[in-house]
């Protein structure tokens, strides 16, 4: 049995439109670089109003990947 290793690094994504936009730009920028990406927890969410209405989401998101053997 393989053991489930993980490496976390923390994100934070961005948004005019909604918080599941936010979300999905870190994880996609996250899979630009990082291999092997498997879960996500959201940590916190937030936003930017102007004049009363909200301007952006953000999202600060832990994303878990398994990390290559070595060798």
């Amino acid at each position: 049995m393989q053991d489930h290793i993980y490496k976390v690094v923390e994100l934070v994504g961005s948004s005019d439109s909604s918080i599941e936009d936010a979300i999905n730009a870190a994880i996609a920028r996250a899979h630009g670089t990082l291999r092997h990406l498997r879960w996500f927890e959201v940590v916190e969410t937030r936003g930017h109003i102007e004049n009363g209405k909200v301007a952006h989401y953000q999202v600060r998101l832990k994303v878990g990947f398994t990390m290559e053997d070595a060798g």
